[in-house]
């Protein structure tokens, strides 16, 4: 199956199971969970199940393409739900099968690993899911966003689809993927990732990133001021990623990143307070 392949049939699973299926944002997310549609999705009392691909992006994991399974960029397929239905661990594992993965021949693992986001005042209890010793899932029953206690609880799921492709098509580099029956993952995204590498790490420059957290926190606070929760929130996205970026930069003594992930929080927590009821 490949890449493509990958993204439609999840999709389609999901959709049978009830999901509304959203498109990616435009932000620069570090993790699905800071979609919006997740984040306000999870704080609405109504109930909710939304399902999507989100581009992530995490640069200190980058390395330039010279590792098989590490980029700076990649992609999860995320799925929500609230509240959780009791069966969502069943149903997940129908996901493998429509994938054409017969877990008899294969090494599926749960492992213990909860979950928490400084800068999303978030927390969790769940388990990555590994397959064949490869990390391409995480399985969360989300506790709190935005510093607010979540009820009822809701689940979030989140697929490696890089990894998880890996062990589909039995690659050994995600550049090697077929992302289409003539395209490869490597063909599409290792310039890209080379080029991204260089820019965070060898040609970086820390203090434009500083201006624009402190212009993008600025930008925030004042959309929070106004109620105006959902913007407000696009600004706690910018805020993370630009944290991210002086952090793998090395610009950012320990203390001083706790600081800036508080601040962050602190926005996170207004819009949380202020969003769709």
């Amino acid at each position: 199956m490949n890449f493509q392949s990958l993204i439609l049939e999840l999709s389609r699973f999901w959709a049978r199971e009830g999901c509304l299926i959203v498109q990616p944002c435009d932000l620069e997310l570090g993790a699905g969970v800071f979609s919006p549609a997740v984040f306000f999705g999870a704080l609405s009392p109504a109930p909710a199940a939304v399902a999507c691909v989100e581009p992530c992006r995490r640069p200190a994991d980058g390395r330039g393409g010279e590792s098989p399974d590490r980029l700076g960029k990649y992609h999860r397929f995320r799925v929500m739900f609230k509240p959780a239905p009791a069966d969502i661990a069943e149903r997940f594992l129908r996901s493998f099968k429509a994938l054409g993965l017969d877990r008899r021949g294969h090494d599926l693992r749960w492992i213990d690993d909860d979950w928490e986001s400084a800068v999303l005042g978030a927390s969790g209890s769940g388990w990555q899911v590994r397959l064949d010793g490869l990390e391409v899932a995480r399985f969360t029953y989300l506790q709190a966003l935005g510093s607010r206690p979540l009820a009822p609880v809701p689940v979030a799921i989140g697929y490696g689809l890089e990894r998880l492709a890996l062990r589909l098509q039995r690659k050994k580099s995600v550049f090697e993927l077929d992302y289409s029956d003539r395209v490869t993952y490597g063909d599409l995204h290792l310039l890209g990732e080379r080029q991204s590498f260089l820019g965070r790490f060898e040609e970086v420059d820390p203090a434009p990133i500083r201006r624009r957290f402190d212009e993008a926190e600025a930008e925030g606070e004042r959309l929070a001021g106004l109620g105006l929760a959902l913007p407000a929130y696009e600004r706690v996205a910018r805020l993370a990623h630009l944290l991210d970026l002086l952090d793998a930069a090395g610009a950012l003594p320990a203390a001083e990143r706790e600081g800036l992930a508080l601040r962050i929080r602190g926005l996170a927590v207004k819009s949380a307070g202020q969003g769709p009821r």
